[in-house]
């Protein structure tokens, strides 16, 4: 039998990675996930996806609150691990990380240094990188900053989405995971501290400030940003109406850059590819947006209702 792990995890790119813990031969003897919380307009409880999958597994599941609670640390030092895997969790206190006699490993969706925190792959689309990768590292007291065990570099092809990047990176990452214990169970891995550099591109939570298209942004930006928050968490805008004066949010999911000379204080113009918004250099053509509480449509069901020359971004 493989090394015992304990798996810790939330969102659907953990799921894959326990998934192909659960296919290969390291004992899964528990999983930590998010607790439940309430989410959409019925306040029902959501489980998240590695909950699900552990529990079609029958794995043993913890689900605390708070990861310095007395009962919990308990429970986990009982499953007498060797080694904890972490993919898209929360930060870990030394209380935790430390505990298998191995160490705690991490994967993370960027080649490291460059794009800790806790949006890498939508940030690399953000930032038009044309390469990325994944990076597996021992977890110390600093985000992100462990010594690095093996890495995977990924291209970015041109019109990419964040979506698109996600699920390219869950095979490699899987297979990163196994590569990295095997050669930990074997002791042919040795850590390496990450390199010091000067120009280090960061991967901070998004926002409502970090994710607002803005009128003085080029038709290259608007496209990066839309696409680096495609499909979630969107890309939004904020119109003036200029016949009511209020502001209209709308979130804008998908579009293309246009050439063109514009002013980024004309209205919004109708054409046969789009709704375009003036930028500082061309137009942004989108093709499909949402008003605030609205339902998604395409730009021929909006023009249908609206003229959007009353509109303009602020």
């Amino acid at each position: 039998m493989g090394l015992k792990v304990v798996f810790m995890g939330t969102p659907l790119f953990a799921k894959y990675m326990l998934q192909g813990l659960l296919e290969s031969k390291y004992q899964v003897v528990g999983v930590v996930t998010v607790a439940d919380k309430p989410a959409g307009r019925g306040q029902k409880l959501q489980e998240s996806e590695v909950k699900r999958l552990a529990q079609a597994h029958r794995i043993p599941l913890l689900q605390p609150t708070s990861l310095k609670d007395p009962e919990f640390l308990s429970q986990l030092a009982a499953f007498d691990a060797d080694l904890f895997v972490v993919v898209a969790f929360r930060m870990l206190p030394e209380v935790v990380w430390n505990m298998p006699r191995m160490g705690t490993i991490n994967l993370h969706a960027s080649l490291l240094p460059n794009y800790r925190g806790a949006a890498p792959i939508h940030w690399a689309i953000m930032n038009g990188e044309e390469q990325t990768g994944l990076s597996t590292f021992f977890i110390n007291d600093r985000i992100d900053c462990g010594e690095l065990l093996l890495q995977h570099t990924l291209n970015i092809a041109p019109r990419w989405t964040t979506g698109i990047l996600h699920d390219a990176m869950l095979e490699p990452g899987s297979q990163l995971i196994l590569a990295t214990l095997n050669a930990l169970e074997q002791g042919t891995l040795k850590a390496t501290p990450q390199k010091p550099t000067s120009d280090l591109k960061e991967a901070p939570k998004l926002t409502k400030l970090n994710t607002r298209i803005h009128p003085q942004f080029s038709a290259t930006r608007i496209d990066r940003l839309v696409r680096g928050l495609n499909p979630f968490p969107s890309a939004y805008a904020v119109f003036i109406d200029q016949k009511s004066l209020k502001q209209v949010l709308c979130k804008i999911h998908e579009g293309f850059p246009m050439d063109g000379t514009s002013d980024p204080k004309e209205p919004l113009k109708p054409s046969p590819q789009g709704i375009l918004i003036p930028c500082e250099e061309g137009y942004f053509c989108v093709t499909k947006l949402q008003l605030e509480g609205k339902k998604s449509m395409d730009f021929k069901a909006f023009l249908a209702g609206n003229d959007p020359t009353n509109f303009r971004l602020e």
